[in-house]
């Protein structure tokens, strides 16, 4: 006699749990560092603390700098007369000293970016007699500082004739050995030999090749070079000073410097009260600086990771 046993009350054997799935790389929460983390914001602190002073005390008269707390308002905040002042004073010799260093470092930083990429371009895919020498002596010309070669440049362009005129602060400028190294650096990666070639084989020149392929290539590191030069010239203090006598060739550094002066030595006379627009025409001179940043600072980034990173 055969027994027939439910379905139902046969036991089915456990099942197995499905296998988790694995965790996604970089799914893991962030490790965080306290210290690192206060390094960051001091650093962030020390940065910023100047440039929040510098617009405060734009706000204040020559009174209130030095009779109320340095870092917040004061009760009687007037910075629309400050700005006002300082564009009006001395004739408006402001608006010639704003137009100078625009002049001086627009050029400037244009001109050495076109010139460090063209140098950049020739030592990174030519090979030529002496071309090592060569580079090391550029690399021997960053570790010089600026200043060591201005008594120098100033000889030779008195020499030349040149003293007193725009061309004393442009020419200098347009020299950058460290903008030559990083787009050296950045060419050998960014223009492939195999398109240079290609370029050669129909039949375009060299200056057709780099006006209108290397060019294109290198814009990021161009950027870059023309950003570094650009900040340099514009707050380029040492280099007008001994090379300009003319007030109304001076940039914006040596122009505020010279009202600083007469503010100083003014006392308690009225030339004191220059003071505040020496401080609010510092505020105004950073601004041009803060835009171009902002406008090509995604330009900036790319370049400097490509310069610094061999692939």
């Amino acid at each position: 006699m055969t027994t027939t046993i439910p379905t139902a009350a046969i036991a089915e054997p456990p099942t197995k749990p499905p296998p988790a799935a694995p965790a996604r790389r970089g799914s893991a929460p962030r490790r965080r560092s306290t210290p690192l983390t206060i390094t960051m914001l001091a650093a962030l602190a020390y940065f910023l603390l100047p440039l929040f002073w510098l617009l405060i005390a734009s706000t204040k008269s020559t009174h209130d700098l030095f009779n109320s707390f340095g870092l917040w308002f004061s009760h009687a905040p007037q910075l629309l007369t400050n700005i006002k002042q300082t564009f009006a004073q001395d004739d408006g010799v402001f608006v010639h000293w704003l137009v100078n260093t625009v002049l001086y470092a627009g050029v400037s930083a244009v001109g050495a970016a076109l010139l460090a990429a063209a140098g950049g371009y020739g030592f990174a895919k030519f090979r030529f007699r002496g071309d090592r020498f060569s580079f090391n002596l550029v690399l021997g010309a960053v570790m010089v500082p600026a200043t060591a070669l201005a008594i120098p440049t100033y000889l030779l362009f008195a020499k030349a004739g040149l003293v007193n005129t725009p061309w004393a602060v442009i020419l200098p400028s347009l020299v950058n050995p460290f903008g030559l190294y990083l787009m050296r650096i950045y060419a050998e990666d960014a223009v492939p030999d195999s398109l240079l070639e290609a370029a050669r084989i129909d039949g375009a020149g060299e200056a057709r090749i780099f006006g209108t392929i290397v060019l294109r290539l290198l814009a990021p590191g161009l950027v870059t070079v023309l950003l570094f030069t650009l900040v340099a010239t514009w707050n380029n203090y040492f280099l007008p000073l001994i090379m300009l006598n003319d007030p109304n060739l001076y940039p914006v550094t040596v122009g505020l410097s010279s009202w600083a002066a007469q503010a100083q030595n003014g006392g308690a006379g009225s030339s004191s009260e220059m003071l505040a627009l020496v401080v609010t025409g510092s505020l105004i001179s950073i601004l041009p600086l803060v835009v171009a940043f902002l406008m090509l600072q995604r330009y900036w980034q790319s370049g400097l990771a490509a310069g610094g990173v061999k692939q």
